[in-house]
């Protein structure tokens, strides 16, 4: 491990601690990624990467010590129940139009049958007139 490396886990650890107290010094002092990089004056890409385990115990110990569930956390879970009622509707959708596509067929299939059979009469109205085309 490079002393730039260890530095940096340093200055996690420390503002791990900072955003936990409250205390933060330059993060606006919300529980998340992007603060405790801001905070530790580490890019958050390397946070993300090089420092995956502070990633994750920070946001252990968010749950524990504040007893509340990471930002981050809560705009998926709410992104998932939306998603969820989103496949719920088109699940509903599906069905309905299965039901239509069968009745449907079955409203065709009499047509063509009626259409073709000899011995009903033509059941056109008599109020439609064909359209022919134009003579010249």
């Amino acid at each position: 491990m490079t002393q730039q490396h260890a530095d940096e886990r340093t200055r996690i650890r420390e503002a791990i601690d900072r955003l936990l107290a409250g205390q933060a010094t330059v993060s606006n002092g919300s529980l998340t990624v992007a603060a405790l990089a801001v905070e530790a004056d580490v890019h958050r890409m390397a946070l993300m990467k090089r420092h995956a385990d502070l990633k994750n115990e920070f946001y252990e110990r968010v749950r524990n010590e504040t007893q509340q569930v990471p930002e981050a956390e809560q705009r998926l879970r709410e992104t998932v129940t939306q998603l969820r009622k989103t496949i719920s509707n088109q699940k509903a959708e599906i069905e309905e139009l299965r039901r239509q596509v069968t009745t449907l067929t079955l409203a065709s299939a009499v047509l063509v049958q009626a259409q073709g059979s000899p011995t009903e009469p033509n059941l056109t109205p008599d109020n439609i007139v064909p359209i022919r085309p134009p003579t010249a």
